[in-house]
């Protein structure tokens, strides 16, 4: 595979100064992973400035390099240079005409917003296989292609892998891809360049503020993916301000919206829920008629996915009844509030959850207590490198909880005690109903003690990742294993 320099960036915003004509086989945007005949970008990013790794770029034999300023102190004599302003919109329009614009060849739905982004993506996945489609997946969980998981670094990726993601799944005849789209991403211009069927909004609650800086900044990233760059059918939860307001702005602008939410004037709107702790019995008003069925998921804050999953299989062109079809046998979602079966749990009911958020551990909590449980036992903590200012909040919330362990969750470069400090500090209320534990299997192990037949535990933070990162170190940890393990043990305690 190859374009030419002028077949690559003709038409796009820039100019070449060089050989036209010059072969482009490969894109990268880290001058390390630079083979013969790449094109390198010189991405200009929060910390690093690509244009100061151009020479090793050029050494390690890329041939074209795609810059914003004059390169100093760099021999570019045997090299074509294209002059553009932001070197991250052309590197997305550049890696969208490299793989042949593959997201055209298929329907792909983004969707964005604080919690609920990879329990839509799994639903979806599921009205594809009850329509007889083939659907790949591109998140948190990692990136399902023919049927494969693989390992992803990020939850949307960057542009050049991104649009090498889309050919392969073009290349296996994907039908559907449902993808998270997130608020770095879209600042970042990742998924820039990519045709959209259908585009999503859950929510906005407080994360990555130590990103965004503001709430209002935070909203304007993940409302890019609704406006004149990304033209779709839009579903937009309208069960808080930043959702209300988004779907009028999709509005006004002429696009076609489906709303969801608990309010009886969105579009999709519950009329009846029961639920119990293995499944949820639904009533949905859709756009004016009703329709009753069962799904395998728990808790109100899935309704709520269920809900957005239904508007969008509407704007796949899905039939109503192919829809309850896959709602119906949705499978478990990974790590979102997953129970943990256990022949040693002892009448306690382990959910374990990837709430690392206050609104998403406060719904997450809302839902085990709705089940009615004899007492609520909850273990988390906070990421180290992350936004701070959540870590006071997540404790108050989990005073919900009829007891909390608060532990270590991935502590990155931080001292694990300092994040737990940070939480602790938001606990003054629960005196008496809260103990430390740091180890994070200690922790576990605590709670499982502690539980009672009939009391429900719920393990918060990590979910489906099957790892800690103590300091720059990345060491295996399940929750769902370790969960097991801590039954059984306890099990062969009590003989």
């Amino acid at each position: 595979m190859g374009k030419t320099c002028g077949e690559l960036f003709k038409g796009l915003e820039g100019t070449i100064i060089g050989n036209q004509d010059e072969l482009v086989t490969g894109l990268a945007y880290r001058s390390d992973k630079v083979v013969p005949g790449d094109a390198f970008f010189c991405i200009v990013g929060t910390v690093v400035d690509g244009h100061t790794f151009a020479q090793d770029a050029i050494d390690r034999g890329a041939k074209v390099l795609v810059v914003e300023r004059k390169l100093y102190l760099v021999d570019t004599s045997d090299v074509t240079l294209v002059v553009v302003d932001d070197t991250r919109r052309a590197m997305a329009q550049a890696a969208s005409r490299y793989y042949g614009n593959p997201s055209r060849f298929m329907q792909l739905v983004g969707v964005t917003g604080t919690n609920g982004k990879t329990t839509t993506t799994y639903l979806v996945k599921s009205l594809a296989k009850a329509a007889g489609k083939k659907c790949g997946i591109i998140g948190t969980t990692g990136n399902l292609i023919d049927g494969r998981m693989e390992q992803a670094s990020h939850t949307t990726p960057e542009s050049p892998d991104l649009q090498e993601l889309f050919a392969r799944m073009r290349d296996v005849e994907t039908d559907v891809v449902a993808m998270e789209v997130s608020s770095h991403a879209l600042d970042l211009m990742r998924p820039y360049s990519t045709t959209f069927a259908v585009t999503s909004f859950t929510n906005l609650t407080q994360d990555h503020l130590d990103y965004h800086r503001t709430f209002e900044a935070y909203f304007e990233a993940k409302a890019k993916l609704f406006g004149s760059d990304y033209p779709a059918k839009r579903v937009v939860s309208v069960d808080d301000k930043w959702g209300a307001a988004l779907a009028k702005r999709c509005k006004d602008a002429g696009d076609y919206v489906i709303t969801f939410g608990f309010d009886e004037g969105a579009d999709i709107h519950p009329v009846k829920v029961d639920y119990s702790s293995t499944n949820t019995q639904v009533t949905l008003d859709v756009c004016g008629r009703e329709y009753s069925f069962a799904y395998p998921l728990v808790g109100r804050f899935n309704v709520s996915n269920v809900m957005n999953a239904f508007g969008i299989g509407m704007c796949l062109g899905l039939d109503s009844q192919t829809i309850i079809t896959g709602l119906s046998t949705a499978p478990g979602i990974p790590g979102r509030l997953q129970r943990v079966i256990s022949e040693y749990s002892n009448g306690v009911d382990v959910f374990v959850d990837y709430a690392h958020t206050p609104d998403a551990l406060e719904k997450a909590l809302g839902s085990i207590i709705a089940l009615k449980p004899s007492r609520t036992l909850v273990v988390f903590g906070c990421g180290g490198d992350r936004d701070a200012t959540k870590r006071s909040i997540m404790g108050r919330v989990s005073l919900a909880a009829d007891y909390v362990i608060v532990t270590s969750d991935n502590p990155r470069t931080e001292d694990p005690r300092a994040i737990i400090d940070d939480i602790v500090s938001g606990m003054e209320a629960g005196k008496g109903r809260f103990e430390v534990v740091p180890d994070r299997r200690d922790a576990i192990a605590r709670a499982i003690a502690l539980a009672q037949p009939g009391d429900a535990v719920l393990v918060a933070g990590k979910g489906h990742e099957d790892y800690q990162i103590i300091g720059k170190v990345k060491v295996h940890f399940d929750d769902r294993e370790v969960v097991a393990e801590e039954f059984a043990r306890a099990a062969k305690a009590r003989g």
